[in-house]
């Protein structure tokens, strides 16, 4: 995908000089004398003057359009800057391509709100072009060329070439008065996109263990990401619902419920029951041909092996939904049997492109650029993974017709759909320039021994151990605080629930996804520090002073829409600032899929808050009654 910044500063760019070029022909063409031009050819200029003024304004109309902004939308105003100085740079030195752009939150207040840093690499690239220019005479040339503007209050030169940027303290006032007035709203998208986000994707018949939670975590909070900027959302479960361990299943099904067809099997354990079945399947060769001959009868759709089939897979979905009922997961199912019958046409679309190698009986794709081919037909004519996956990923481009496809799982998995991704674009599905097509992967969870995380029996931990666990602690701390002398019982099982979850999934979230995390309730539950347990009772802070100001929202927009909003003090000016910075961090996170930035930002936003709260009234009470005045 392309930075949007860069395109668009890009296309301003591109306007701005049509728009020069059509002046400078309209003065040409406004002296005749000078020109020596016969009658005719007078008139013929005068028509061509007429269509230059013609496309002129509709050039200018179409730039005012571009720069914009509708009221109600949130600005993103390090975009705003970066447009600004890519119109300065463009203007300093026309002849310099795709000039570096860089412009960042000021980390020191003294030295301003944002900085450009463009000069430094700017005087890299022509000296490399042997022009020697000293970084401060570019960064004075840049200043110079500043277009005029709505926010820039001034701006000063720093060591080798920094560019400081002070904002004009009315502007970010009436921002926040936009903001107060009309909620957080993300700027609009200029095209209504599709994305499919991947994510969770446990095995049948087996329980979700915390390998399964990172991913869970992690790809609802992408799908809440994109529905929050007005994406259409498809959140898909690739579970792994067919292969031959349905037939030892369904063989030890047949055995130990006989009667399956007329009366529900009473499968409490499905874990034990799976556990059961493979023990069979290694060491009774009898019970393995009976396994193989089911996989059989089920790949050919007869309706008793479909149903023992449908079966097992409730089981396992009646399971998973507690998981996704305790973390607020929604999610729609479309597992490997959701593929199983537009694999044949995939397959024979890469024979007949000429793309298939045959190899030890095997059926083999090589990718360009990759060393690890794809089986997309075994040896005994079977599928694989990586023919389901195909399939899969033809059937969101040309089906779901995605914009955007997202793949949330392990970081093991990288190589895999890295030669996934290279096969579809090899066979013309899509061009990653038109279709953002991405895997993001993540790190393994690990325990307090910075091992993987396991039980003390060295077993796998399952998730709902886990989230019990959770709710187990986060009452004891509820407790330990003394809320359940204040609470009723009902609102003390919503606050912990709310601790519970919410702990377990912004400690995954505010981790870097790449980097493995220790799991560790202590950590997150601690009211210090980045946890959710710190921002759960900030904003219970927040939500206390607007109860014991007791103002109405009418009261208090109307306030907003006839009072500017005061940024004197240096923390509410900070406050102000910070605040604003939130269209900044969507875009960064939507370009990246880093999702701790965000958690980074909502700390920084608690802690200012904070800082604002100790060092500025926000209710004055009455001396008197001790009420609010």
């Amino acid at each position: 995908m392309g930075d949007p910044v860069a395109n668009y500063t890009s296309r301003l760019q591109q306007q701005e000089g049509e728009i020069k070029l059509l002046q400078d022909e309209i003065e040409r063409l406004r002296d005749p004398q000078e020109l020596n031009f016969t009658s005719s050819q007078l008139d013929e200029l005068r028509e061509e003057n007429s269509r230059l003024k013609y496309r002129l304004n509709i050039l200018k109309r179409s730039l005012q359009e571009e720069m914009s902004q509708n009221d109600n939308e949130m600005l993103n105003i390090n975009q705003r800057l970066q447009q600004i100085f890519g119109e300065a740079i463009n203007t300093a030195y026309p002849g310099l391509e795709n000039p570096p752009l860089t412009v960042t939150p000021n980390q020191q207040a003294k030295f301003g709100d944002y900085q450009c840093n463009s000069a430094m690499a700017m005087a890299q690239v022509m000296k490399a072009k042997g022009r020697k220019i000293s970084p401060r005479e570019i960064a004075e040339k840049i200043v110079q060329n500043i277009p005029n503007n709505e926010l820039i209050e001034r701006t000063e030169i720093a060591g080798p070439g920094f560019i400081n940027v002070h904002l004009k303290r009315m502007f970010v006032s009436k921002l926040l008065s936009s903001l107060l007035v009309n909620g957080v709203k993300p700027p609009s998208l200029k095209k209504k996109k599709k994305v499919v986000v991947d994510f969770s994707s446990p095995n049948i018949a087996k329980e979700m263990h915390v390998g399964h939670l990172r991913s869970t975590i992690i790809g609802d909070s992408m799908c809440r990401l994109f529905e929050f900027l007005g994406y259409e959302v498809l959140r898909l479960n690739h579970v792994g619902d067919w292969g031959t361990q349905f037939g030892m299943l369904i063989a030890h099904l047949q055995d130990k419920f006989p009667n399956y067809l007329s009366v529900s099997p009473p499968i409490g354990d499905l874990q034990a029951f799976y556990k059961e079945s493979k023990k069979r399947f290694d060491e009774d060769e009898e019970f393995k041909r009976r396994a193989y001959q089911c996989v059989v009868k089920l790949q050919s759709k007869e309706p008793d092996f479909i149903k023992a089939w449908n079966l097992i897979c409730d089981v396992s979905r009646n399971e998973f939904q507690k998981v996704y009922n305790c973390l607020d997961i929604r999610i729609e199912e479309r597992g490997e049997s959701y593929y199983q019958d537009m694999m044949t046409a995939v397959i024979k679309e890469f024979e007949e492109k000429g793309l298939v190698q045959l190899d030890e009986g095997r059926k083999i794709v090589f990718a360009p650029g990759q060393s690890i081919p794809l089986t997309i037909v075994k040896s005994d004519g079977g599928y694989t993974y990586d023919t389901s996956d195909l399939a899969a990923i033809k059937n969101r481009i040309f089906d779901e017709k995605a914009d955007i496809i997202i793949y949330v799982t392990d970081s093991g998995q990288a190589v895999h759909f890295q030669v996934v991704f290279a096969a579809a674009q090899l066979i013309g599905w899509y061009d990653p320039k038109v279709i953002r097509v991405e895997h993001a992967g993540f790190g393994v969870v690990l325990g307090e021994d910075k091992k993987k995380f396991k039980t003390r029996s060295g077993d796998t931990v399952r998730l709902m151990d886990l989230l019990e666990e959770g709710l187990k602690r986060s009452m004891d701390k509820l407790k330990e605080k003394g809320r359940d002398k204040v609470l009723t019982p009902e609102d003390l099982v919503k606050a912990q629930r709310a601790v519970a979850f919410g702990c377990i999934k912004y400690a995954d979230l505010s981790h870097n996804r790449i980097n493995d995390y220790v799991f560790s309730f202590d950590k997150m539950l601690d009211d210090r520090g980045n946890t959710a347990a710190y921002l759960l009772y900030a904003f219970t802070r927040i939500r206390s002073i607007a109860r014991l100001a007791n103002i109405q929202e009418a009261t208090l927009r109307t306030a907003v829409e006839t009072t500017e909003v005061l940024l004197d003090h240096e923390k509410e000016w900070k406050l102000g600032k910070c605040i604003l910075r939130f269209p900044e961090i969507l875009q960064k996170i939507t370009d990246d899929l880093l999702l701790h930035t965000l958690c980074d930002y909502l700390y920084e936003l608690a802690t200012t808050f904070t800082e604002f709260y100790d060092s500025c009234y926000c209710v004055e009470k009455d001396r008197q009654t001790g009420g609010s005045l």
